[in-house]
Formats: C-alpha cells, sequence, structure tokens
C-alpha cells in the first residue's frame, strides 16, 4: 500500500497577485500537495489556496491542468480545488479519524514522493494558533517529514485521515519535533457544500483580522491585517489584549473560545487592550473571512 498511495497525491501550483493580504506571510508562488477525493476533485491544507488567482495541478502521471479553488474553509483549515481535466489517479476515501489514538501507527505522503512513510502518534491534543485558528483534537506526528503541506495521512485501511498543515519544532503534549494533521473528519459534514457552494453552510464564525501571541502570560498582538476590522479599528501590533465580550482571558484557547461564543460573524466585539499603557475599551464587527478574501480578489 505504501507504494500504491503516490497515485493519491497530486502537486499543487499556486500564484497570488502582489498585492493580497495573503502574500505579506505566505508569498505570491506557493506548491504543496492536495489528495484526490474524486477525478478531478482535490483536497487540501486551506493556506495555500488563500487568495489563489491561477492554480495547476500535477497528477501523478506529470501531466498539468489548469484548476479553480471552489471551497475554502476557515474554522477547518481546509480548501478544495477542481481540476478543468481528470486526473489520472486512485482517489482516497475518507476515513474515521476521530479513531485515530495516540501509538497509532499510520502512513503519510507528499506529492512527488516514491512511496508513504510511517509515522507514529504521538497525540490527539489541542492546535491553537495565533492567526485566529484552533482545533479541538489535532493529529501530532512522529518523525517529522519535510513534505508535509497538505499531504496525506492514511490510516492502514488505506483511507485519508488527516491533511497535513504543519511542521512543529515541539509538538502538544512533548517536547519533540513533529506535523500537525487536521482530521479529515472535521471537514466530512462541510465538503458537499465547499464543492458545490465555496463554503460550509450556516452562520460563518468571525473574524477579527488580528493575529495574537501568547508571551510571558500576555497576549500581545503580533500582527494586524491590512483592511480588516481590528485595523479598521485602530489595533495595532504590540497592543495586549485582556479581555473579550465583557470576561477576563486567561490564555489564547481561551480568548478563541469567548470570541467564538460571542457569536458569528457581524457580531459587535468588545475588546478590552492596554494599549500603551492606557486600558481601553474597544468595539468592532467580526466578519466572514470568506467574505473578506472574495472581496480582496475583486480587488
Amino acid at each position: 500500500m505504501a507504494a500504491r498511495l503516490k497515485d493519491s497525491v497530486v502537486f499543487l501550483r499556486v500564484e497570488v497577485n502582489d498585492n493580497a493580504v495573503s502574500s505579506e506571510t505566505l508569498g505570491t508562488e506557493r506548491g504543496g500537495t492536495g489528495v484526490l477525493i474524486g477525478s478531478n476533485t482535490v483536497l487540501t491544507v486551506g493556506y495555500l489556496l488563500l487568495e489563489a488567482e491561477r492554480v495547476q495541478v500535477m497528477g501523478p502521471d506529470g501531466k498539468v491542468s489548469p484548476a479553480t479553488r471552489v471551497g475554502y474553509d476557515q474554522a477547518t483549515g481546509l480548501g478544495v480545488v477542481r481540476t478543468l481535466l481528470p486526473i489520472k489517479g486512485v482517489p482516497l476515501e475518507l476515513g474515521e479519524s476521530d479513531k485515530i489514538e495516540a501509538n497509532a501507527r499510520l502512513l503519510t505522503i507528499g506529492a512527488g514522493e516514491p512511496e508513504a512513510f510511517e509515522l507514529g502518534v504521538i497525540s490527539r491534543e489541542a492546535f491553537v494558533a495565533p492567526w485566529e485558528y484552533a482545533l479541538d483534537r489535532a493529529i501530532y506526528t512522529f518523525p517529522p517529514v519535510n513534505n508535509w503541506s497538505g499531504a496525506a495521512l492514511v490510516n492502514g485501511e488505506g483511507k485519508l485521515v488527516g491533511i497535513g498543515s504543519m511542521l512543529l519544532e515541539r509538538t502538544r503534549g512533548s517536547n519533540i519535533p513533529g506535523n500537525m494533521y487536521v482530521p479529515t473528519d472535521l471537514v466530512k459534514p462541510l465538503l458537499k457544500d465547499l464543492v458545490e457552494r465555496g463554503r460550509a453552510s450556516g452562520p460563518a464564525r468571525g473574524w477579527l483580522g488580528m493575529s495574537v501571541q501568547e508571551t510571558a502570560g500576555n497576549l500581545i498582538v503580533s500582527r494586524v491585517t491590512r483592511g480588516g476590522p481590528a485595523d479598521g479599528a485602530g489595533i495595532r501590533q504590540g497592543d495586549i489584549l485582556l479581555g473579550v465580550a465583557g470576561q477576563k482571558v486567561d490564555d489564547l484557547q481561551d480568548y478563541y473560545r469567548k470570541l467564538w461564543a460571542a457569536g458569528p460573524a457581524g457580531t459587535e466585539i468588545t475588546l478590552r487592550m492596554l494599549v500603551a499603557r492606557e486600558m481601553r475599551e474597544i468595539k468592532l464587527k467580526s466578519i466572514d473571512r470568506v467574505d473578506f478574501n472574495r472581496a480582496r480578489d475583486l480587488q
């Protein structure tokens, strides 16, 4: 099975305009792996596709097809691409990632690799990132692999249980390096909507457009997205976050829980901030990041 899996992954080449907001952190030319889940449908990690202007997919046979980004989900961090031409390969069925526990043995493969590598699951812990993104039970694996962006994580039945997202110096729950994979069970209920509508149905998660780093017990704004709600409200790098929606926040994970519990995109949010040693209550309205990206695409 390790050798056969090479026919289930493709290489994605993505081009983004110079003025795209995401180009500041992710660049204007991006490359990574996608996983075939249909003859012309590819599942991959979402950050490869943010504000994508041009997408090309190279199949296992080396043939290239133009493609379009058809769906992106902010909450899971996964995206879907559709190729113009059918890809000659072997689509993978989605497995049951919720059944994956610590010490499980799995396979991973990225585009261009001759066969899959065996990995061990270190833990199923939360993943909390500065850029308004968190997962309750991410899959952490060892040993680390370098071709991780969008890579397939496959169980013993040959089914897809994770999509590669991060290479970490220290994985959560241990002090050893490894990778973080997004569990595919998160996207199963959304997949039909992503393919047909470009997004999940229902209220969108609110987004403020600011990255927050947890440093020495403080939540410090590390980056503000140009044109986002936080930028419009005057929040700047170096401001310190103390509370949200009238509640004190203990750490980054607690902040996200309270922010998202305050309401979906379009909700007015009150942040308590320490700005130049002065306490301030800053009001701003959260937005849908998918709509924000679409608006940027039209500019």
